[in-house]
């Protein structure tokens, strides 16, 4: 068994991407360069960048055992400290990986879990991404939790390591026990947070604001975009996942309507099943806010197989169909404008922007107030002055068309947001 450092200590890394098919050959090349990225985001150096044609994957090694031995050799040669696959590995393909390699052997869901590690910053972040390591190592126990396993034991004395171990119990199976304990206690840990998050967000909500989450390909520019909007002092970086935590500014759109902007984290090819699962609650603020933003980063050559990762991700969170504007960022360093066009005609309410130099801003402004007027229904109401309370609660929060008293009742014609349907519904005598 391999050091449960080793990993950790690596400084370089051989990468290595496969495809079946020569037509994918491009993509596999494209996948390889953004994995490169990864890697010097997390602080290891690519030294070698290796495409493998493959007929079918091999089940104890994945590659056939020509194209490992040339594998082993270079990365002898480059003196590459662990081997990198972009595709996901099975436990017992890494185990037989690094037995022939010897050398650690980790692939891209194991990368981006380590990243995103680095860069979680608030509770919730660090507890969603413990949880993502935790259920992704507990198939492989790569011995990373034994140490908890002697802390448990040297506070009982010199009986506590038999009190945890049960009677022939062995050291992977205590490793198992431990791991899902780990997992059951940071889900408790997780579902109070997510009470936290929901009451702040029921607050938001009734505060009436509309809300717009920027979401997209990470590294598209949101935090930027954030920044530029509100003189916010958002952490910006020119690296993946540069933002891990969720940031919400206020911002006054030139009408003087108050809106607040979410940034979110960013989205990514082949992300992980189970960093999907562990961040669909920080993801979630894409679903609960009214309006999206989806930022694309205009000028990368890939950037419409970007936006399709991004919508992608959105199917799985139920967020696709909220109402959104398709922002197509850093136009100053674009080099195919006809990239613009093709955009304009897969998705509605396109707008072209530079978040650096505020470029495009006014239009997106305009776009905007247009989207959260749609957000908003017109009423005749007959409101009874024992309701009173509503009634000053719909002057605050909407816009008062007409206003009229007859009898007992108050005459109102009001404009306000969807969200106070139910409220409303039992005093509509007529519906605009």
């Amino acid at each position: 068994m391999l050091n449960e450092n080793s990993f950790k200590n690596a400084k370089t890394a051989l990468l290595l991407g496969s495809y079946t098919s020569t037509k994918d050959k491009a993509a596999c090349e494209e996948n390889l360069n953004e994995l490169e990225r990864l890697c010097d985001t997390y602080g290891l150096e690519a030294v070698a960048k290796v495409t493998s044609p493959i007929k079918k994957i091999d089940a104890g090694t994945y590659l056939g055992s020509g194209k490992l031995d040339e594998m082993l050799k270079a990365s002898d040669e480059l003196g590459a400290d662990i081997i990198l696959f972009d595709d996901e590995i099975t436990p017992n393909q890494q185990r037989n990986l690094e037995k022939f390699f010897q050398r650690p052997v980790i692939d891209r869901t194991e990368l981006i879990i380590e990243v995103f590690a680095q860069r979680a910053f608030t509770r919730e972040a660090r507890l969603q991404v413990e949880l993502a390591k935790v259920k992704y190592q507990l198939p492989r126990l790569k011995r990373l939790w034994t140490h908890l396993s002697r802390q448990a034991g040297s506070g009982g004395g010199s009986g506590g390591g038999a009190y945890l171990r049960g009677e022939g119990e062995t050291q992977i199976e205590l490793d198992r026990r431990m791991l899902k304990a780990r997992v059951l206690q940071l889900q408790k840990e997780i579902i109070v947070v997510e009470k936290q998050r929901e009451t702040q967000r029921r607050q938001r909500l009734r505060t009436g604001i509309p809300t717009f989450a920027i979401v997209g390909y990470t590294n598209a520019g949101k935090s930027t975009l954030l920044n530029a909007m509100t003189k916010a002092d958002v952490f910006v970086e020119d690296k993946l996942f540069a933002t891990l935590d969720t940031t919400t500014r206020k911002f006054t759109l030139p009408n003087r309507q108050e809106i607040l902007l979410v940034d979110t984290v960013g989205f990514i090819r082949k992300i992980p099943h189970t960093l999907v699962a562990a961040f669909k609650s920080t993801l979630e603020e894409a679903v609960h806010t009214d309006i999206l933003l989806h930022l694309i980063d205009a000028s990368n050559p890939q950037a419409e197989l970007q936006a399709e990762a991004t919508m992608h991700v959105l199917k799985e969170l139920k967020a696709d169909d909220r109402p959104m504007i398709t922002v197509l960022n850093k136009i100053d360093a674009l080099q195919d404008p006809s990239v613009l066009h093709r955009f304009r005609l897969k998705y509605p309410k396109t707008v072209p922007i530079s978040a650096l130099t505020g470029e495009g801003f006014d239009r997106l402004m305009e776009q905007m107030t247009v989207e959260i007027g749609s957000l908003r229904k017109t009423y005749r109401l007959r409101i009874p002055q024992s309701h009173y309370a509503l009634v000053s609660e719909l002057m605050r929060e909407g816009k008062v068309i007409q206003c009229d008293y007859e009898d007992n009742d108050i005459l109102l014609h009001v404009e306000i947001s969807g969200r106070y349907d139910a409220k409303v519904k039992p005093f509509v005598y007529e519906f605009i």
